[in-house]
């Protein structure tokens, strides 16, 4: 609960500093309990956590995220059919400029226009999570079967396997998401590949909050 509470409150990206007073009453406990839940997480290495005199510095841990996604992904099974699609919303950011290179190896292309029912314009548009709920929805993306692009190997090197999401951006353009088995980036961010040109298509810049539909 109380680890549930801190991920809700914006700890899961960036550490936030508040008083245990203060986290009492946001879950409705004792001070002195929330004292206690606190070191056995911290002991448990679920949280990391910097005393002083302001308050509290938390941050989940790895341990602690694992710990989460697992458990999300628990009660999905229990109390829910597998959705149709989810909904997850992110900042557009320039990436490393190398989304064209792999989008335009003729093996990826191919199958992108085999497997996806489109040609994609050379690059990819680059979405940064904003919040736990999205990246617990991005973790749940690893389990569903999707579209696989099969890696292959060309005259100077081999390239991964690519798993692929058809969805629908800003509920007005089709694309897919793209789920590399190699990548630079972390479970943060998403890939998106469309036959046009997402930002001119859409009028996004840096910053742009952008909301995708994802189809599992």
């Amino acid at each position: 609960m109380l680890l549930y509470a801190l991920v809700k409150m914006g700890a899961y990206h960036e550490p936030i500093r508040i008083s245990t007073t203060s986290l009492a009453k946001n879950i409705g406990l004792s001070q002195q309990s929330v004292s206690r839940h606190l070191i056995s997480l911290e002991r448990k290495g679920l949280i990391h956590r910097t005393i002083s005199k302001e308050g509290s510095l938390i941050r989940l841990s790895k341990v602690g995220e694992d710990l989460l996604k697992s458990v999300y992904l628990d009660l999905s099974t229990i109390f829910e059919r597998k959705p149709h699609s989810i909904m997850i919303e992110g900042e557009v950011f320039s990436g490393l400029g190398e989304g064209a290179y792999y989008v335009s190896q003729e093996g990826y292309r191919k199958q992108f226009i085999e497997k996806l029912g489109f040609d994609p314009y050379p690059g990819t548009l680059n979405l940064k999570i904003l919040n736990g709920k999205g990246m617990m929805l991005r973790a749940a993306l690893d389990t569903y079967p999707g579209i696989e692009i099969k890696g292959f190997r060309n005259k100077s090197r081999t390239y991964g396997l690519v798993k692929c999401f058809l969805a629908t951006i800003n509920d007005r353009e089709r694309g897919a998401v793209v789920l590399a088995s190699r990548s630079h980036y972390g479970k943060n961010i998403l890939e998106i590949i469309a036959p046009v040109c997402l930002r001119d298509k859409l009028g996004l810049k840096d910053g742009d909050k952008v909301k995708v539909e994802i189809f599992v």
